[in-house]
């Protein structure tokens, strides 16, 4: 019987990295994809195949150029023969001033974010429409909707894009694509390392839950919408913030 198989963008680390795990222990066939930090990639795959025992693939490839998709992707399809579900992770920031903000970073995040998200699924997509059967996920953000922060403006734009994106390639890809996009909250991830004590303890009062997420429990949202348990979920923007307000 064919494995499933699943790519997440950037997952050397963070949420990425937890969702290559959960993939993992569901004996799914995985992807790591990573730009940067070749080391953290690779030490994730040993750790991956040595803990799970499942077959594992691990790609190079700056998601914003679409060459380097289009390459990652046949190199996927060549080894794999296909890909089952898509996670659109990688993301990056670069909070600063909102009156400041230099041009060449802020394109860098729409770039990467945004591009990167539609990149991905075009070709992803491409291959899944043969098949007639797959999942996407996209991971944008509360910034996307209603928790907006001047600093990263760049940040916000980019993930409201990736919804709107999300409703896109729902509509283009029905009825055999299911897409749906998650927002998450705060999360302990190498993205908010160097957020202060104060403005973490003044975050998590915004909290219902008064605490940030664990990246593995944004990634147990990811595989369920990646499962046959979600087969009816599609063109959905879920929340996943603790119980966010501003």
């Amino acid at each position: 019987m064919k494995k499933v198989v699943a790519l997440v963008t950037g997952s050397n680390r963070g949420i990425g990295a937890s969702c290559i795990e959960e993939f993992a222990k569901q004996g799914v066939s995985v992807i790591i994809n990573y730009c940067h930090h070749e080391k953290e990639a690779k030490d994730l795959e040993k750790y991956i195949k040595d803990q799970y025992g499942v077959d594992v693939l691990t790609i190079k490839c700056d998601i914003s150029k679409e060459e380097e998709v289009e390459e990652m992707v046949n190199k996927i399809v060549d080894y794999f023969g296909g890909i089952d579900i898509l996670v659109n992770n990688a993301s990056v920031s670069r909070d600063s001033l909102l009156l400041d903000k230099n041009i060449k970073e802020f394109k860098r995040v729409l770039d990467v974010n945004l591009i990167g998200t539609y990149l991905c699924s075009k070709y992803v997509g491409k291959v899944m429409l043969q098949a007639k059967k797959g999942k996407i996920i996209n991971i944008a953000s509360t910034n996307a909707i209603d928790t907006y922060y001047p600093e990263s403006c760049d940040y916000d734009a980019s993930k409201a894009g990736v919804i709107s994106l999300t409703h896109n390639f729902a509509l283009e890809y029905a009825p055999f694509i299911n897409v749906n996009c998650i927002c998450p909250g705060w999360v302990k991830t190498p993205m908010n390392k160097d957020l202060s004590i104060e403005q973490i303890a003044r975050e998590k009062k915004k909290i219902l839950l008064n605490r940030f997420a664990e990246p593995e429990e944004i990634a147990k949202m990811v595989v369920f919408l990646s499962s046959s348990k979600a087969s009816y979920v599609n063109d959905s923007i879920i929340r996943v913030d603790g119980g966010k307000y501003n």
